[in-house]
C-alpha cells in the first residue's frame, strides 16, 4: 500500500468554483467586476483555470514569476501585476503583465521605455493612498502625476484603485469609497480619460458592498481570501453561501510519547530567538508532526481533532495529543487562515493535491 504524501495541502476545486461563481454574481448585481487574485495560491494554473471557467477573466498576482507561469501555460485571461513593478523587472512586466498597478513616476517612465522597445501598449492602474498607508499616490498629487504620464509612449492609464485592510487595517467605508469615486470623476473630466477600472479594494470590501445603497463609480474589486476561504478579512466572518473549507493542510505524526509539560534544564533562547514560557501541567501525551515554520505558518493552523498546538521549530510542530489515540504514522488535518494558506502554497516542501471537479 502506497502511503499518501505528507505534508500536503488538499485543494477542492469544486468548492473554489462554487465560491468564485457566487461572488461573481453577487458583485455583478451592483455592477462590480472581479479580479481573481492568485498570489495566495502561488499562481496555481489549476486554480486560475477554475476562476476563468467561472467567469473571472482578469487575474492578478503580486509575483511576476506567477504571471509568467500562467502566460506560458496558456491561461486565457487578462493578467495584472498587483503591485508597483521594481525597476529591475521592467522587461518581464512588459512581456507577462497586460496591466500593472503603479505609484512611482520613475517606474512608469521605465515601463514606457520597455514598452517602446517591445512595441507594446502597457496599461497602468494608478493606486491612490486613502489611509491604509501601504502603496499609493497622495490624492493631492494625482492630477500632476497624470499630467506627467499622458505624454509617455507605450503607456495607457486604464484605472485608479486603492488598498484597504492590508497594512494599516483601515476598513473600506462609505467615506473613502465616495472619495475614490469622486477622484475618478475628476480625472475623467479633467483629462478626457475613460477609466475601465475604479478598483475599490479587496475581499475586505464585502461589508461595505452589502451595506451600500449605491456603489458610485466603483466597478472593480480584487478578490482572493473570500474566494478561497469563504470569509471577509476584517473579522474573518464566513460569507453566507460560501465554502470555508476548500483547503485542508495534512501533516503526519512522527513521534508520540508521554513527556513532561515543561522543559527541564537551564533555559536560553529557542531556535528563533524567543524565550518561551511553559505551564506545568504534569505528564502529558505529546506528539510531533514532521512540519514546522519552514513549511507553513503554524500559528495559522486550526486542528480538526481535539488537540492543541504547543509550538514549533523550523521542522517540528509539537502537539498536546490530549485524549486522542493518535500514534506515529497517523495524519492530522487542519483548516488554515490566510497566512497559513499563503505559506503552505508557497512552500516547495508541501505537496499540492488537487481534488478534481466532478
Amino acid at each position: 500500500m502506497i502511503r499518501p504524501v505528507t505534508p500536503r495541502i488538499e485543494i477542492d476545486l469544486a468548492k473554489i468554483a462554487h465560491n468564485a461563481s457566487e461572488l461573481k454574481d453577487l458583485y455583478n448585481s451592483k455592477g462590480i467586476g472581479i479580479m481573481g487574485v492568485t498570489k495566495v495560491v502561488c499562481g496555481s494554473y489549476a486554480v486560475a483555470e477554475v476562476l476563468v471557467n467561472n467567469g473571472i477573466h482578469t487575474l492578478a498576482d503580486s509575483k511576476i514569476q506567477n504571471l509568467k507561469s500562467l502566460r506560458e501555460a496558456g491561461i486565457k485571461a487578462r493578467l495584472v501585476l498587483l503591485r508597483t513593478p521594481a525597476l529591475s523587472e521592467m522587461d518581464m512586466v512588459i512581456q507577462y503583465a497586460d496591466i500593472s498597478m503603479n505609484t512611482e513616476l520613475s517606474v512608469i517612465k521605465s515601463l514606457s521605455a520597455a514598452a517602446t522597445k517591445y512595441d507594446i501598449l502597457h496599461k497602468v492602474i494608478l493606486m491612490i493612498e486613502l489611509g491604509d498607508l501601504r502603496e499609493g499616490i497622495m490624492p493631492d498629487d494625482i492630477e500632476e502625476f497624470i499630467r506627467e504620464i499622458l505624454g509617455l509612449p507605450g503607456i495607457e492609464i486604464v484605472g485608479i484603485g486603492a488598498s484597504f485592510a492590508c497594512f494599516g487595517g483601515v476598513k473600506p467605508s462609505e467615506q473613502n469609497m465616495r472619495q475614490l469615486s469622486l477622484l475618478s470623476t475628476i480625472i475623467e473630466n479633467q483629462f478626457s480619460l475613460s477609466l475601465s477600472f475604479v478598483s475599490g479594494g479587496n475581499s475586505a470590501n464585502y461589508d461595505w458592498f452589502t451595506a451600500a445603497e449605491s456603489t458610485g463609480n466603483i466597478n472593480n474589486v480584487r478578490l482572493g481570501e473570500s474566494i478561497y476561504l469563504g470569509c471577509e478579512p476584517l473579522e474573518r466572518k464566513p460569507i453566507p453561501g460560501l465554502y470555508t473549507d476548500a483547503f485542508t493542510f495534512v501533516a503526519e505524526v512522527i513521534e508520540a510519547k508521554i513527556k513532561p509539560s515543561e522543559p527541564y534544564g537551564e533555559l536560553g533562547q529557542d531556535a528563533f530567538g524567543n524565550r518561551p514560557r511553559f505551564q506545568n501541567r504534569g505528564l502529558m501525551r505529546r506528539g510531533i508532526l514532521g512540519v514546522g515554520s519552514q513549511d507553513v505558518l503554524v500559528t495559522g493552523l486550526l486542528p480538526e481533532a481535539d488537540i492543541d498546538i504547543l509550538g514549533s521549530s523550523s521542522d517540528h510542530t509539537i502537539l498536546d495529543l490530549k485524549k486522542t489515540d493518535l500514534k506515529v504514522g497517523d495524519e492530522v488535518r487542519f483548516s488554515l487562515n490566510y497566512g497559513a494558506l499563503l505559506s503552505a502554497m508557497t512552500s516547495p516542501y508541501v505537496f499540492k493535491q488537487y481534488i478534481s471537479l466532478q
